[in-house]
């Protein structure tokens, strides 16, 4: 062969090489579904909070993404994808980081659905409730005094990071971050990150478009919700409702600490918001959307959160608060299944709106 067909032909290898190097177009998904755990596989066992996702939305594809806890699932189109990132608050941040480094999916036009189960009090709900969320908390973030050596007069241990005692101002002089005093609708975080609030209009838009459905309650679930007398949360059956999320680490129980809770989020958003549910993520998942947001590769104004009560966080009469925690076991809750539906019903009439 001749030196220029040579050279001709090696620029044409060459070419050749660059096109099948070319990247795959990246899923561009109009809605991500979040959920925090699974207990076996995917599909075909006892279900955790993924499972119905996959099974019903046929989310047959399963792409592995380097540094997240468990593969994502998608659907054949790549216009629906769900991930479970937990558990815990620091496990959902670096699966969401991770996804959205991976070239191989854009979010930055994606809605965001986060659901899981959680512990609703008495005093707000029942079983198998489903509330959309408007503020997380991190209960975490917090000075504690051991209960057994509380000065007198503290209603429990708990107090700001910043103060001596629970008397002080939260935040000390000159916090800025009073949040009665924050405006407009967008989604916003406080300066540690230990109060977020979502989208207002979005999780109006949410509320309005599920309040009306109806949802199960069996007769396990209607046995114990009647034991907890004097309640206004279990006078009726569940429903679709707001609150407030307190994140913490730790799965607290018992009628002392949901005191406490109620006060606590009162606390840290001055008033603003009421207690709806407890769960232990969704501040470390936030707080990853909005630092993606602020890379340009999500937009967490498109974010809804919904929790779905599994078990109350308090012993009905009768039962002491450690007697009752070894009675609801994970993944044996009263109400696990039901609220596993509930988190899927209610979720999924918003997902099709965002891809219809």
């Amino acid at each position: 062969m001749r030196p220029a067909a040579r050279s001709i032909a090696a620029l044409l290898l060459a070419g050749c090489s660059l096109l099948r190097a070319q990247p795959a177009e990246p899923l561009r998904p109009r809605a991500v579904i979040v959920t925090y755990f699974e207990i076996g596989e995917d599909t075909g066992d006892r279900p955790g909070e993924l499972q119905y996702w996959v099974e019903r939305d046929h989310l047959v594809r399963t792409i592995e993404v380097p540094g997240m806890t468990r593969p994502v699932r998608a659907n054949a189109s790549g216009s629906e994808i769900a991930v479970a990132v937990g558990p815990g608050n620091i496990k959902p941040g670096i699966n969401l980081m991770a996804l959205a480094s991976d070239p191989r999916f854009d979010l930055r036009e994606s809605h965001w659905l986060i659901n899981g189960i959680a512990g609703i009090s008495p005093a707000d709900g029942t079983l198998g409730s489903a509330i959309w969320t408007d503020f997380v908390i991190n209960g975490d973030l917090a000075k504690m005094v051991d209960s057994r050596e509380l000065p007198a007069g503290w209603p429990d241990g708990f107090l700001s990071l910043d103060a001596r005692t629970q008397s002080d101002p939260k935040g000390g002089a000159g916090w800025e971050d009073d949040v009665r005093k924050w405006t407009g609708t967008e989604a916003k975080a406080n300066r540690r990150g230990n109060v977020i609030r979502l989208n207002q209009e979005l999780f109006r838009w949410a509320y309005e478009l599920t309040r009306n459905l109806t949802l199960p309650e069996d007769a396990p679930m209607r046995e114990l919700r009647l034991r907890y007398t004097g309640f206004a949360g279990t006078k009726s059956g569940p429903r679709v409702q707001t609150g407030a999320n307190l994140a913490t680490e730790i799965f607290w129980h018992g009628a002392k600490m949901d005191a406490w809770a109620h006060r606590w989020v009162q606390f840290e958003t001055d008033g603003v918001a009421a207690f709806g549910t407890t769960a232990m993520n969704d501040s470390g998942a936030l707080l990853a959307l909005q630092a993606l947001t602020r890379q340009g590769k999500a937009d967490w104004n498109c974010v809804l959160l919904l929790r779905t009560a599994s078990n109350f966080d308090m012993p009905p009469a009768g039962l002491t608060a450690a007697q009752n925690l070894a009675a609801e076991k994970h993944g044996e809750y009263t109400a696990y299944l039901p609220s596993l539906e509930a988190a899927y019903q209610v979720g999924h009439k918003v997902v099709q709106a965002w891809l219809h």
